[in-house]
């Protein structure tokens, strides 16, 4: 795909006036990836973890799913693999599939010999859920509905534990520092430190998704696409970017953020009712409430144009009430804020943006296109989702892909000679307009044109409408120099907004979670294949 103009880096710096940070391995990003990476990271090497905000700011902290993996005595990994694929709409790589879906009980069970407490069964067992899309019960659970927190806490404690490993909290990575086509390291932005150049052997981008691109998310405000506006003003090459994930059940209260309730809800019985109390999954597919995320999210939107409704409704009344309080306790408390008895009360439910599937494309070692530039996580397309990721398969992406992405990092700065000496890159100051920008109110439009545009239901009118809109506003927007983080976020939301329009008005067809109204059907003729962006590296 043709790329579009943006600027190489959103600031100017200078290294004669910018503080200098080395370190062998720079991981961005407080995520499950990014930990996991961490800690894979020989110890004789240093390693600086950046993140955006606090360490428990991230999606891997708010997942309330849990890790899918086979672990009961019927399940089998070719049970898992063809799950995957069948949610995947024939995008994943099977190879990557196998790999993943095979150590998935390996790193489930090193999480519980570092200190995890997953769920059990009174008989001492692990309890295993079953989500929509999985055809056995392989789901380990913490806390209920708190798998992300409990992941998180062993995984940041180890962490902090490290000698070798250095965390930076509430500090924005602004670009990617490339030279000679090759990732140096990062450009840092502090609000008590300002800018910082992170010089590195090794680079592992571990940012997490986009959802806050969406005016509806489920995504904390961290994510903003971050990573992958960076990773391709440096050169990577992205794909896949037309695939958000639409998570079809969250909380739809005036005046509550947006929280998701999560998949394991159905999976314990709760059903989907219509503002008439009508359960209405059955007439869309034979698996009701069970059926994959982007099946689910297409019937709710359709039912709710059928009935006029801004949503539909979650049914727990019939299931037995003290389990589902035992069960999620999470779910039970943010409802009980709102007056709402979840054993009684039907919840208003309606989708919103939840996993970015497409992102910087990685190998089955976590390599990007830009040598010394290593990805794992949400910002990735590595191969395992495909169209439609199968539900609790990101934390397990996570693990798998943080570890392989540390070990090769690690690796190769073993390889590389001490050096640590500063590069001569610098991005000259440029005369900017003095025009003031309401950054909050591009930004609420943005997100307001996505959701209209790009959501569920996509279409080609729709789409150039969106497009063409957003190149105005990226023709004002991209290229000037902001001294603070809303313009910078704003810049990449913009960027990765205009890819996304880009991927889906090309891709003619419906596929996994890219459902075009007017290509209803998948046409694997045409295009059972990855659309690609890549922007040329400049010289720097």
């Amino acid at each position: 795909m043709s790329a579009f103009s943006v600027a190489r880096y959103l600031v100017p710096f200078h290294p004669k006036r910018v503080p200098h940070q080395f370190a062998d391995v720079l991981v961005i990003g407080g995520g499950i990836a990014g930990f996991r990476a961490a800690l894979e990271i020989d110890s004789r090497l240093s390693v600086v973890v950046i993140t955006k905000e606090g360490v428990q700011q991230s999606s891997s902290n708010a997942a309330q799913g849990g890790i899918a993996g086979v672990l009961g005595p019927e399940d089998r990994f070719e049970n898992h693999v063809e799950d995957t694929l069948r949610a995947g709409g024939a995008l994943c790589h099977r190879d990557v599939v196998e790999m993943v879906v095979r150590e998935a009980p390996d790193r489930i069970r090193e999480l519980m010999a570092w200190g995890a407490n997953f769920d059990r069964e009174l008989a001492g067992e692990l309890a295993l859920g079953r989500e929509g899309g999985h055809s056995h019960h392989r789901i380990v659970h913490a806390l209920g509905d708190a798998t992300g927190r409990e992941v998180m806490r062993v995984l940041i404690e180890r962490g902090r534990q490290a000698a070798n490993v250095e965390i930076w909290s509430d500090t924005l990575i602004l670009d990617l520092l490339t030279h000679e086509g090759r990732c140096r390291g990062a450009l840092a932005w502090n609000a008590a430190r300002g800018k910082t150049l992170v010089w590195a052997k090794q680079t592992i981008l571990c940012t997490g998704g986009a959802g806050q691109i969406y005016r509806e998310s489920t995504n904390p405000s961290v994510a903003t696409g971050d990573g992958l506006a960076m990773a391709y003003r440096a050169g990577a090459e992205l794909r896949d970017m037309e695939f958000m994930q639409f998570h079809p059940t969250v909380l739809y209260i005036a005046g509550s953020g947006r929280q998701l309730i999560t998949e394991a809800v159905r999976g314990e019985g709760a059903h989907l009712v219509d503002r008439n109390g009508h359960r209405f999954m059955p007439d869309y597919d034979p698996r009701a409430e069970l059926a994959p995320r982007d099946v689910v999210s297409e019937a709710i939107v359709r039912q709710m144009e059928k009935t006029k409704s801004p949503c539909v409704f979650l049914d727990l009344s019939h299931l037995d009430p003290e389990r589902v309080r035992q069960r999620f306790p999470g779910f039970v408390a943010v409802c009980k804020e709102f007056n709402l008895d979840v054993t009684k009360d039907r919840i208003p439910v309606r989708p919103g943006a939840h996993y970015m599937l497409g992102g910087v494309s990685v190998d089955p070692a976590g390599r990007t296109s830009v040598p010394a530039l290593w990805a794992a996580g949400e910002v990735t397309s590595s191969g395992l989702h495909g169209a439609n990721r199968l539900a609790s398969n990101s934390l397990l992406e996570g693990l798998v892909f943080g570890k392989s992405a540390g070990a090769g990092a690690s690796a190769q700065a073993l390889r590389l000679a001490d050096d640590f000496r500063g590069l001569a890159l610098e991005n000259p100051a440029r005369e900017d307009s003095h025009e003031p920008l309401d950054l909050a109110d591009i930004r609420n439009s943005l997100t307001s044109l996505m959701w209209r545009c790009a959501g569920v239901h996509r279409n080609k009118i729709s789409l150039k409408e969106a497009l063409a809109t957003i190149d105005q506003w990226c023709e004002y927007v991209l290229f000037r120099q902001f001294s603070e983080a809303p313009g910078w976020q704003l810049q990449n939301m913009l960027t990765v907004a205009r890819l996304m329009i880009d991927a889906a008005l090309h891709r003619e067809e419906s596929r996994g979670v890219h459902r075009r109204t007017d290509f209803p059907n998948t046409d694997d003729a045409h295009w059972l294949k990855h659309i690609v962006f890549r922007r040329e590296p400049d010289a720097l």
